[in-house]
C-alpha cells in the first residue's frame, strides 16, 4: 500500500453532538471508555498499510492536536511520510474557513511532495474496523474513477448521511442526502478512493466554477460523467455525528459480538496510551453488564453503563444506561440513569439525573451540579 496515501477530512463534517463539541470539533469525541472517533479511521488507515496520513482540520482542533502528538500510537512518528495535521485556511477577504476543495487546494503542496497515486479521504465519524487494502484492490479491479465504501442497512440512522443506488455490477448511479427521495438502504460510509491526479483535476476546476465541496459538487454533480462504484462492507458500522447516535452507538459496545468485531480482529483500534492503575471495587460495589476502564473507583452500583477511565462513584451512587467521561466524580447517593457525562463534571450528593434513551441528559465538559 506504498501507493496509497490518507486523507482524514474534517472540513465542514456534519456535528450534531451538542454539548460533546463545545470545546473540540467531532474528531476528538471520546468513544467506548478510552478511544476518541478518530482512532477508527486512523487505525484503519495504519492497519492497511497506509504510512503518509494527513489530518485536514478546521476548528476546536487543540483537543485533536494534543491526542495525535507526533502519531507515535499509530507508529506514524517517522522521517518519511508519518503524520500532518493541516490546519484550516481562511479565506482572505471574509476571513471565512471555505469548504474542503479550497482547504486541499490550499495545501496542495502535501498532495504533489507525496509519490503515491492513490487517495484515500474519509470522515472521522465512523465506528468500524475495516480493512483497506481490499477496496483497494476492488477499485483497481473494476478501473474506476472513485470508489465509495457503503454499506447496507435497514436499521434506523440517527444522524446524517447520504444514501446510494448501486447496480448489480457496482456501479453509483446516483448519490443523495438523507433529506433527497431515494428510497434505498444503500448508505455511504464517506470513504472515496481516487487517483491523486483526479482529486487535484477536481480541486482546480471546482474552484474555477465557484464550488469547493468535494462529495456535493465534485462527486455528485459529475456521478454521470465519472465511473462511481461502490464497494460494499459486511462489518459493523455506527455513524456518530449525532447525539442520539452516539449514545446508541455506545451502548452497543455492551453487545459482546459487537465489542469483539471492533476491537478483537487481526487489526487492533490504538489510542493514545495513559498509564493508569486498574480499576478499583471496593466492598460495597457492584457492576452489571458495565464497560469500565482504568483507573476507575467504584463504591456504588453500575449497570448497562460505560465508564472512562478515572471515574469515581461514591457509596449509595447508582448509574444506570449512562456514560460517564474521564474524571468524574459522582457523589454519595446519587441517581443517573440515560445521560452523558462530558469529562470532569462533578454531581454533588443526593442528586437525581435522568434523561430519556432517545434523548438522553447532558452535562457539559466541567459542570457541577
Amino acid at each position: 500500500m506504498k501507493h496509497v496515501m490518507g486523507v482524514i477530512n474534517l472540513v465542514n463534517e456534519p456535528d450534531d453532538l451538542e454539548e460533546l463539541t463545545y470545546f473540540r470539533c467531532p474528531a476528538s469525541v471520546p468513544f467506548g471508555g478510552r478511544y476518541r472517533l478518530i482512532d477508527f479511521t486512523l487505525s484503519n488507515m495504519v492497519n492497511s498499510g497506509i504510512d503518509n496520513v494527513a489530518v485536514f482540520t478546521q476548528h476546536k482542533y487543540r483537543s485533536l492536536m494534543d491526542h495525535l502528538g507526533s502519531g507515535k500510537e499509530w507508529d506514524l512518528d517517522r522521517k518519511r511520510g508519518g503524520l500532518f495535521v493541516l490546519p484550516s485556511v481562511l479565506d482572505e477577504p471574509t476571513g471565512i474557513s471555505r469548504g474542503d476543495l479550497y482547504q486541499f487546494y490550499s495545501h496542495r503542496d502535501y498532495f504533489y511532495r507525496g509519490k503515491e497515486e492513490l487517495v484515500i479521504i474519509s470522515r472521522s465519524h465512523m465506528v468500524c474496523n475495516l480493512d483497506l487494502r481490499d477496496v483497494i484492490r476492488y477499485h483497481e479491479d473494476t478501473q474506476a474513477d472513485i470508489t465509495v465504501i457503503y454499506k447496507q442497512t435497514d436499521e434506523d440512522i440517527q444522524g446524517k448521511f447520504r444514501r446510494l443506488a448501486v447496480k448489480e455490477n457496482g456501479q453509483v448511479t446516483l448519490m443523495e442526502d438523507h433529506t433527497g427521495r431515494l428510497r434505498t438502504n444503500n448508505i455511504s460510509m464517506e470513504m472515496y478512493i481516487m487517483s491523486k491526479a483526479l482529486l487535484l483535476d477536481m480541486v482546480e476546476s471546482c474552484l474555477a466554477q465557484g464550488y469547493d465541496h468535494l462529495v456535493r459538487d465534485g462527486i455528485m454533480k459529475n456521478i454521470d460523467k465519472l465511473s462511481v462504484y461502490g464497494y460494499k462492507f459486511e462489518g459493523h458500522v455506527g455513524i456518530v455525528n449525532s447525539i442520539q447516535g452516539y449514545y446508541k452507538h455506545s451502548m452497543q459496545l455492551l453487545n459482546p459480538v459487537i465489542w469483539r468485531e471492533l476491537f478483537f480482529q487481526k487489526n487492533l483500534i490504538y489510542t493514545k496510551v495513559k498509564d493508569e492503575p486498574p480499576a478499583k471495587y471496593l466492598e460495597s460495589a457492584a457492576a452489571k453488564n458495565a464497560l469500565i476502564a482504568n483507573g476507575c473507583t467504584i463504591e456504588g452500583k453500575v449497570e448497562n453503563s460505560i465508564l472512562f477511565r478515572g471515574v469515581k462513584i461514591r457509596k449509595g451512587a447508582y448509574v444506570k444506561n449512562s456514560i460517564i467521561l474521564q474524571n468524574c466524580e459522582i457523589e454519595e447517593n446519587v441517581i443517573i440513569e440515560n445521560a452523558i457525562l462530558d469529562k470532569d463534571v462533578f454531581i454533588s450528593r443526593g442528586r437525581v439525573l435522568t434523561g430519556d434513551n432517545k434523548a438522553p441528559f447532558i452535562a457539559a465538559k466541567t459542570k457541577v451540579i
